[in-house]
């Protein structure tokens, strides 16, 4: 039980990390960009939300699978396959809970407005300095939703670690999974202590949703 609450952090803090640093530039284009298809990207973000997780669960499994195409460039590598895999997992997390992170800084990055980063351009500041000292400071709010957001959606997720991990003790085997185990071999006990424990935890996640988003909009 401890091994599956490691695990289930460290694949929630990874993904986390790993998802800030995809999503910044993404969510910046997203706001910012020009190109017709931004919608077609977007609708593609979002797609996780909307889409069965055991779906998406089954086209991951394939495509990390040792007959997909991915696998097979990677077979020189000594790849043969990611699924039911830890590194797996963190890839289905990624996309699962990609839109949790876009979303929140797309949103942060179309809330500063243009003033500022013309401002900052008619100073003189290019591009990457228009971002690293304008943009990023006044969407911090922003990523502090979208770390949360992330964080939490890792945490809880339970069809596409299902699907394209298959829950081996010590690798896959995350609470979600613990839990669901628990249940089938009647081990009720136990199944309240981790359920009570993820029901705290997702109650104080919502809670910091409510008083960030309460703060950011208190008036200055």
């Amino acid at each position: 039980m401890v091994e599956a609450v490691w695990l289930t952090l460290k694949l929630a803090t990874v993904t986390t990390v790993l998802l800030l640093l995809l999503a910044t530039p993404l969510a910046w284009w997203l706001a910012r960009g020009r190109s017709p298809i931004k919608p077609v990207v977007g609708a593609l973000v979002a797609l996780p939300i909307v889409l069965p997780p055991t779906v998406l669960g089954f086209y991951l499994l394939i495509a990390l699978g040792p007959e997909s195409p991915l696998m097979a460039a990677l077979k020189p590598l000594g790849i043969r396959t990611l699924a039911f895999t830890f590194e797996g997992l963190v890839i289905g997390s990624l996309v699962y809970s990609l839109p949790f992170a876009v979303q929140p800084l797309r949103n942060a990055f179309l809330a500063i407005g243009d003033e500022p980063l013309e401002v900052a351009a008619t100073l003189g500041a290019g591009k990457a300095d228009i971002f690293a000292r304008v943009a990023l400071p006044l969407a911090l709010p922003g990523y502090a939703v979208a770390a949360l957001l992330a964080f939490a959606h890792t945490i809880g997720e339970f069809g596409v670690v299902m699907m394209l991990g298959g829950g081996i003790p010590g690798e896959t085997q995350v609470l979600s999974i613990e839990i669901y185990r628990l249940v089938e071999s009647l081990e009720w006990d136990k199944a309240h202590q981790l359920s009570a424990l993820l029901l705290a935890f997702g109650f104080l996640a919502a809670l910091t949703l409510l008083l960030l988003e309460k703060r950011r909009s208190a008036p200055a």
